[in-house]
């Protein structure tokens, strides 16, 4: 696509964290944040060093083993055993392999779930490309089903509430909660950084204003978590410590007061849930003996009975909100926080009132809280997927250790299916699974695995076959996301490095050597196709009265608006409004606080309603630490880690772990010290930070730190760059939603007084070009 010139703003473009204009200067690359944006992300910051970076993949290589040997399990590690070999050559080798798997073993032996966020274009993305290459080259794969991030809650809401995206992205919007909240009880809390980032892009950063306003005219928000700063300044919030994983307890004694004190909404009960009265017993001690009182929950949860009864009496005082956070249901049992919130939510009754009721992961994306477009954004289509195996996406090491193994989810038993090759693209397992030294020996079983990616990450450097992709700065696309009224020309920055070719010029070529290139290409070039994909949003524009340029006139023009749809509550709005002609799409239609479908299952890790179940794994004298690994800062995920934004964060190049005080002087750590975090399951070091934002007994190191193991012949060699994912907990939520367990975990800390070991995360290896 031709090159329209360099506006004196720069060269429009687009990423997960926000829109921005950029050019370069030199080896560096200047970004400006979209005009228009009140409160840009900082991550943008990543750029601008990035492009030259010694960690981008500059030419196709291959594991020597591979090469040598037929291919088979093998025992992987990170040194430098790769080889540089030609594209032809390459796609050669992995066409025929591909067809090797396909024709002895079927699709079904690949797994092509290829987890991950790769970048904001609708065209160049990655998942896209790849379930696209594999559906018509292959008939289909081994897929995924929901996420790391909302596991556990997209499998619960539609049994008792509705679905997932209807009641995260469509519910109560920031407008609503700066007009009309007045108590805002935020269950791990709401973090900006969080809320920097949207998949597709984001042209304004409306959260700190809108909670500044909303806090200016009055109202309350109190964050509920161990962190202080999961709840930023704008929101004037009341920091309410809690002992990890004991929000349930913490829920069930408001519900307990709320019914005690009869400040309960019977007729919103009545009228619109099902199960209360069962649940009412449960309460009340009738079914297992325990009364969920005040006092029962404050030696839980940390928080004393009078606060507790305080907070109850405020849900019902005034407008009042409960959101919950991704965090809270990516631990064991991760169902029954994001359960039992809307059973106290409709407690006290106020569901589907404007800036009121109950709103899933508010805060945490930047989709979250905005009104949807009107009209339809870009989406690259990926064909029919022939293959029904299938598996709960943070399973994927369960699946490798146990073909033929049976599993419980949602109801069913299925079998794990037997995995011959892995191809990934634009994502990295060895940053959002858990227990990466259990996933190191399942990713040995398979004969092969392929990585397309942009810099040498971990998953590149433990794959057979890696191919350098693009990043999106060097190619162009069309940026987009479902509630961002801005459409964006992402057009190319810079050249591609080496020899690198974007994923759609790689599967062409594979799909040549396969005999399916022109279904996969239906004779469109890159730019063809991004006018294709724009053609439905201008025709859905022009049908509707707004303005609907040309392809070409939207590509001068960098960015035309969308439309947004009104706000208007969507589906727990219009069910409150008339429960019988908007009745939920539950099995009964209302509001289950106790699920029949659910307690049919016989699931003893989450029955028929929501229950107090504290974790199996519990702080000990080996592990008397709870560390939480959250989402980090600096960067999405790993993506850019090595980035000049990301690297400003870290302390003698490494992660920072928080330690509160008393647990700091308790082992002899000062600011500054090296420490090493550690359990039964691996151990990585750290630099400490001393703050009083982190509760007693808890440690908090973000995730996205490049894994750097000090490979020593060990079977669980220390990671000397702060991945916590070393020591997190590889199991499932419950055998309902099998969602990730990665937030929290337990460990001992301890000062490291030893020789660090240097730092490979962003090496490349030998014979990669570049710079070193």
């Amino acid at each position: 696509m031709d090159d329209p010139g360099l506006p004196s703003r720069g060269i429009p473009h687009s990423a997960h964290w926000g829109s921005f204009f950029a050019r370069r200067d030199g080896e560096r690359l200047v970004v400006m944040p979209h005009p228009e944006d009140p409160a840009p992300s900082p991550i943008l910051g990543n750029f601008t060093d990035v492009l030259d970076h010694k960690a981008r993949i500059r030419r196709p290589m291959v594991r020597r083993g591979w090469l040598e040997a037929s291919p088979g399990p093998r025992e992987r590690d990170f040194r430098d055993d790769l080889v540089a070999i030609g594209w032809d050559e390459v796609l050669d080798r992995l066409a025929a392999e591909i067809s090797r798997v396909r024709e002895n073993f079927g699709p079904q032996a690949i797994y092509g779930g290829s987890y991950g966020w790769a970048s904001a274009g609708r065209f160049h993305h990655a998942q896209s490309q790849i379930h696209r290459f594999l559906n018509l080259a292959c008939g289909g794969y081994v897929r995924s089903v929901n996420s790391y991030s909302a596991g556990a809650s997209s499998v619960i809401l539609p049994h008792v509430l509705g679905p997932f995206e209807a009641l995260s992205r469509r519910n109560v919007t920031w407008e609503q909660i700066a007009e009309h909240s007045d108590f805002v009880l935020a269950f791990g809390g709401m973090p900006l950084k969080n809320s920097m980032i949207a998949s597709g892009g984001i042209t304004r950063h409306v959260e700190p204003d809108a909670m500044a306003r909303a806090a200016a005219r009055g109202c309350a928000f109190w964050s509920v978590s161990p962190l202080r700063d999961d709840m930023p300044g704008e929101a004037r919030p009341r920091w309410l410590p809690i002992r990890p994983s004991s929000d349930v307890a913490l829920m069930l004694a408001l519900a307990h007061t709320l019914l005690a004190e009869g400040l309960h909404d019977r007729v919103f009960l009545d009228h619109y849930c099902v199960g209360f009265d069962r649940f009412a017993g449960y309460l009340s001690g009738a079914s297992d003996g325990a009364v969920k009182s005040a006092e029962w929950a404050a030696a839980i949860t940390g928080i004393d009975a009078a606060t507790i009864r305080d907070i109850a009496g405020k849900l019902v005082a005034g407008r009042s909100l409960i959101t919950v956070a991704h965090a809270l249901q990516r631990a064991q049992y991760g169902e029954q926080p994001v359960w039992m919130a809307a059973v106290l939510a409709a407690m006290v009754g106020q569901i589907g009132l404007p800036g009121g009721g109950y709103n899933y992961a508010l805060g945490a994306m930047g989709h979250t809280g905005r009104r949807v477009n009107a009209v339809p954004i870009p989406t690259m289509p990926q064909g029919s997927n022939g293959v029904k195996s299938f598996i709960p996406v943070a399973r994927i090491t369960d699946m490798l250790l146990n073909p033929g193994a049976p599993f419980d989810y949602n109801g069913e038993t299925l079998a794990y299916p037997e995995i011959r090759l892995v191809y990934w693209a634009g994502g990295n397992p060895f940053h959002h699974h858990q227990d990466l030294n259990r996933l190191r020996r399942a990713f040995s079983r398979v004969d092969t695995i392929i990585c397309h990616e942009s810099a040498w990450t971990p998953m590149a450097r433990f794959a057979d076959i890696v191919l350098p992709a693009t990043m999106s700065l060097e190619r162009d696309d069309i940026g987009a996301a479902a509630t961002d009224p801005r459409l964006i020309a992402m057009k190319r920055v810079a050249e591609p490095i080496g020899e690198a070719r974007n994923d759609f010029e790689i599967f062409r070529g594979l799909a040549r050597r396969m005999g399916c290139e022109d279904a996969f290409t239906e004779g469109r070039t890159p730019a063809h196709w991004l006018e294709h994909l724009y053609e439905p949003t201008r025709s859905a524009l022009a049908a509707q009265g707004w303005p609907a340029p040309s392809f070409a006139e939207f590509w001068e023009q960098g960015e035309i608006p969308l439309p947004s749809a009104p706000d208007d509550g969507g589906l727990l709005r219009a069910f409150r409004e008339d429960p019988e002609r908007n009745a939920l799409p539950t099995p009964s239609g209302r509001i289950e606080i106790v699920s029949r479908t659910i307690g049919g299952f016989g699931y003893d890790d989450c029955p028929e309603h929501p229950v107090w179940l504290p974790a199996t794994e519990q702080p000990d004298a080996d592990a008397p630490l709870i560390l939480i690994a959250n989402q980090p800062a600096t960067r999405l995920h790993s993506q850019l880690d090595f980035g000049a934004y990301s690297q400003s964060a870290k302390l003698h190049g490494r992660e920072v772990v928080r330690l509160n005080p008393q647990d700091a002087a308790a082992r002899g750590i000062a600011d500054g010290n090296l420490v090493r975090i550690f359990n039964a399951r691996g151990a990585c070091l750290a630099a400490a930070r001393i703050s009083e934002g982190v509760m007693p007994g808890v440690a908090n190191l973000s995730t996205g730190a490049w894994y750097d193991p000090v490979e020593d012949g060990s079977s669980q060699p220390l990671c000397g760059h702060g991945n916590p994912n070393v020591v997190t907990r590889d199991i499932g939520t419950s055998r309902l939603a099998q969602g990730s367990c990665g937030q929290v975990t337990t460990v001992q800390c301890a000062r490291f007084d030893g020789e660090a070991p240097p730092l490979r995360a962003y090496d490349p290896p030998r014979d990669a070009g570049g710079p070193r």
